[in-house]
């Protein structure tokens, strides 16, 4: 019988700043905003931007923004990523490590963590904990730990997990999060993902004729859609409304959290909550599937400012659905993935 390898997780997550303290969220606005993959500008234009302009601007607005959703156990974020850690370990007997792509843990650290638990490391599975592939999230973390782990020379192989937006244990996990929220009335259903420019859209296009060039275009069949956002969070929301039988015309799609003068993924989340109201939906249900975890997008973006936005604008009820967090089918969907390629399954490895 062939032994198993030796195996570590690492579950990696956006990240936070370390304090809500102006000066440490300037430092993690600084280095989340200085991606190339975040704003894809030169070096100079994106150096002047964010030096210059937008982390003066905001520090101190974010500040309180964190200040909103900051709970006694530090950032919600690197909280729920750490109890979805200690989740895991009860139903595994292999080491789990969480890392940040900005801020801390940082990945070298969970990295040099796995290596004191288990010296002889075979492998180590990276779970981005992202159902759907953008360079400004999904590429940019697992890109970031494969440069750290080729800068480091370690011995064990680094597998990634690809992304799960369509993957059965996640829609499952993610279907019975909402199921209990249907129950009662309701007049609308907003999926409301993470916004990103059009640009990255486009520059994600491997044929670099199918995305944006037509209304349709997520809907019709094309290699394209293997790193196309737009077309994952689409899929994403027809496979959950299937599974929850939601009636046609009662659900929707928009996209949250943008920043600058682009032209982002529209419909605008901030825009649909003051508008919908006047259509006569008096009471919302809202997710946001792009996060696994409650976020300041979640809790401070939508949870308060989008409810207030909502009920100005003439709303009665607005609900605010948890992400995943450590709910049990999510932990299981994990479990599932990470036991099978330790024993051989290829189905959810991500190919270069």
């Amino acid at each position: 019988m062939n032994q198993l390898p030796r195996t570590g997780i690492i579950l990696m997550n956006l990240g936070s700043p370390d304090s809500t303290a102006v000066k440490d969220v300037k430092k993690y606005l600084d280095e989340f905003l200085m991606d190339e993959r975040v704003i894809d500008y030169p070096y100079l234009i994106r150096a002047l931007l964010v030096k210059a302009l937008i982390v003066p601007s905001r520090s101190a607005g974010s500040a309180e923004a964190y200040k909103e959703i900051w709970t006694k156990d530090g950032s919600p974020l690197v909280h729920l990523t750490k109890e979805l850690k200690k989740a895991l370990e009860e139903k595994i007997d292999f080491p789990v490590e969480v890392a940040m792509r900005y801020g801390n843990p940082a990945p070298a650290k969970a990295f040099e963590n796995l290596l004191q638990k288990q010296p002889d490391l075979d492998e180590v599975i990276l779970v981005s904990l992202y159902p759907h592939y953008a360079m400004s999230s999904y590429e940019t973390a697992v890109e970031y730990a494969r440069k750290i782990h080729a800068k480091k020379k370690y011995k064990f192989k680094l597998t990634v997990i690809k992304p799960f937006y369509n993957d059965e244990l996640y829609l499952e996990a993610l279907t019975e999060s909402i199921r209990p929220f249907i129950q009662k009335e309701y007049d609308h259903f907003l999926f409301s993902y993470h916004g990103i420019p059009e640009r990255h859209i486009l520059k994600g296009d491997i044929t670099k004729t199918h995305c944006l060039q037509s209304p349709d275009c997520c809907s019709i069949p094309s290699p394209a859609h293997k790193q196309c956002y737009r077309h994952q969070c689409f899929e994403t929301t027809k496979l959950v409304a299937e599974k929850l039988q939601l009636p046609a015309g009662k659900f929707s799609v928009s996209f949250q959290s943008r920043l600058g003068r682009a032209e982002w993924l529209k419909p605008y989340t901030a825009l649909q909550l003051a508008e919908l109201p006047s259509k006569g939906i008096k009471k919302l249900l809202i997710v946001c599937p792009a996060f696994v975890s409650d976020c300041l997008e979640t809790l401070e973006e939508i949870a308060m400012e989008g409810k207030e936005t909502f009920l100005h604008a003439g709303g009665e009820e607005f609900t605010m659905i948890p992400c995943l967090n450590v709910s049990s089918l999510w932990v299981n969907a994990i479990v599932n993935w990470t036991e099978g390629i330790r024993k051989g399954s290829e189905e959810m490895i991500l190919s270069k």
